[in-house]
């Protein structure tokens, strides 16, 4: 049942047709579900950083700190040790995550901190309109980059599967009821949760039409397997891939941070 409390009324300021639209819907139903299970709303906490992402925390009712750029997992982590009754969620973008605080991302990932990072995927930095990130794919000319990033772009599953990370999916904005239920799964998983979402820029970088015919939803097969998710996630390693894997591509069960200390 739809709860009406979990939006607030403050004006939305993403540009028309962002892909954060679709995140938001689909993460406002992630969380109405789980209190419809029994959780509380007031144990649920969303931590940001600093970019388009971060005014999500504008449009939900719930409570939220924002976060320096590149610094929201630390403090996520510092709530979760002080209060294991909360269920602590990390929004960040690309820039914000795998340039600005990617020691904290890979270091949440290795201790396996019980906390779920939502990153919003529009490979650039947006809100400072258009530089290049460490996922921008090669070529991609951008503010900082104007003939073209020469670089190859980072894998995100793949660096988090080596780091340690317990929880890898990835969902896309347009498909917000996939997305939710991959938002569920990661929040409710053990663990460090990693769920990437592919997320349109309309202003600075647009593959919405590569996307709609590249995604393709995987079934939940042999995902406590590292070779097979290995295998999974190279599929598309932000260069030419044909197809785009959506769904959950590896979770396993081991001692989570808090219980390590």
């Amino acid at each position: 049942m739809k709860n009406p409390e979990i939006s607030y009324p403050a004006k939305i300021t993403w540009c028309p047709g962002c892909g954060n639209f679709g995140i938001l819907s689909a993460l406002k139903k992630a969380i109405e579900n789980l209190v419809s299970q029994g959780v509380k709303r007031e144990n649920i906490v969303l931590f940001t950083g600093i970019g388009c992402h971060a005014k999500i925390v504008d449009y939900l009712n719930i409570n939220t700190f924002y976060s320096l750029h590149g610094r929201a997992i630390p403090p996520a982590m510092g709530a979760r040790i002080a209060n294991k009754e909360l269920y602590v969620i990390v929004c960040s973008g690309d820039g914000d995550s795998f340039d600005e605080g990617l020691d904290h991302l890979i270091y949440a990932a290795k201790r396996n901190a019980n906390i779920t990072v939502i990153l919003h995927d529009n490979r650039t930095f947006a809100l400072t309109t258009g530089q290049y990130t460490a996922l921008s794919p090669k070529g991609f000319k951008g503010k900082s980059t104007p003939q073209g990033s020469p670089e190859i772009p980072l894998n995100p599953h793949e660096l988090l599967l080596s780091s340690g990370a317990t929880f890898l999916a990835r969902g896309y904005s347009a498909k917000i009821d996939h997305l939710a239920e991959m938002m569920e799964h990661a929040i409710k998983h053990k663990g460090f949760s990693f769920l990437e979402v592919l997320q349109p820029c309309v202003a600075w970088l647009n593959p919405t039409q590569e996307y709609n015919q590249k995604v393709y939803e995987i079934p939940e097969e042999n995902i406590s397997s590292r070779e097979e998710a290995a295998k999974k996630i190279r599929e598309w390693p932000y260069t030419n891939g044909d197809k785009i894997p959506l769904g959950i591509f590896f979770k396993e069960n081991k001692p989570i941070f808090e219980e390590n200390i």
